[in-house]
């Protein structure tokens, strides 16, 4: 049983690696060409090609970390019961 946790973790560990190198590479790719076909500095498109590789490894994580720990917790809104009584307006 616990070698079966084990090969599915390693599954689980080489899906991240192989998504998480095709998204940097993609994206990196699509600032490189953004950057050439809009910018003239290259400052400009360096930082082109970093906020692809970022938006890449962004959405691999995502992704990623739902099939680690399914879905993540809902954020909820405070409710009135939640707040301390000094900002109800009650001493």
């Amino acid at each position: 049983m616990a070698e079966n946790k084990q090969l599915d973790l390693n599954a689980k560990w080489d899906a991240y690696l192989d998504l998480g190198l095709r998204r940097f590479a993609y994206s990196s790719l699509a600032g490189a060409i953004g950057g050439l076909l809009l910018f003239r500095s290259p400052v400009t498109r360096w930082a082109s090609l970093a906020f692809g590789a970022g938006v890449g490894i962004g959405s691999a994580y995502t992704e990623c970390s739902y099939k680690f720990d399914g879905s993540p917790a809902k954020l909820s809104t405070p409710t009135i019961s939640d707040t301390p009584a000094s900002l109800d307006g009650q001493e």
